[in-house]
């Protein structure tokens, strides 16, 4: 999806490349699209491994992973392109701090009132059950910063328990094994482009001054 001049995958690749942090970068693409990712990195100049991925998220972080190597993996959604180096970083050394801690993710207060619906509600009727306390809820970004050995470790307790393909990212499988996860503060800028609107959003954030 192209973004501000560049396609988004380059835009988090580059923050990537430019943090101090990261020795290696694996980019899982759908199979078929490797060629296109590799040119568009190559033009670049962003040094990365292109591999194909899975069917689901779950199956393109496995493959991925078993080709990386180090004590600490990064996982970033290219869907978050106005990702910064700095930002990046800072998840990392929250992860290296914290001798006790499995897993570092990026992660914005709550603003909003959060409201939860009852179970079993259909959109147009749904119900508010009950509000919920804002002061400690936290909107999980990427990157989020894993100890190899712990992912790896609530990977396969998730596979076996069938819950790997449902977690929505790999914090929640550190969550669901009993780990430990940090968080260091972020902000909505770190905006997730889901919606035509979001594309807008973040186009605006990416384009450089002149």
């Amino acid at each position: 999806m192209p973004i501000a001049g560049d396609a988004m995958l380059v835009w988090s690749a580059r923050a990537l490349a430019a943090a101090q942090g990261i020795d290696r970068i694996v980019v899982a693409v759908p199979p078929g699209r490797e060629d296109e990712a590799s040119r568009l990195l190559a033009a670049a100049e962003i040094v990365a491994r292109v591999i194909s991925g899975g069917a689901s998220r779950a199956d393109s972080v496995a493959r991925a992973l078993a080709i990386c190597e180090g004590e600490l993996i990064c996982i970033h959604d290219a869907a978050r392109p106005a990702v910064s180096a700095v930002a990046i970083d800072a998840v990392i050394a929250r992860l290296r701090g914290a001798s006790e801690a499995d897993a570092a993710i990026l992660a914005a207060p709550i603003l909003d009132t959060v409201k939860l619906a009852a179970s079993g509600c259909e959109a147009g009727s749904v119900v508010i059950e009950r509000t919920l306390d804002r002061a400690r809820l936290w909107a999980a970004q990427t990157p989020q910063v894993f100890r190899r050995k712990a992912l790896a470790a609530a990977q396969a307790m998730a596979r076996q328990g069938g819950r790997l393909e449902t977690a929505t990212d790999e914090a929640m499988l550190i969550e669901l094994a009993g780990g430990t996860i940090v968080i260091e503060p972020s902000d909505p800028s770190n905006l997730k482009v889901t919606t035509p609107a979001d594309l807008r959003i973040a186009a605006a954030q990416l384009i450089r001054p002149g």
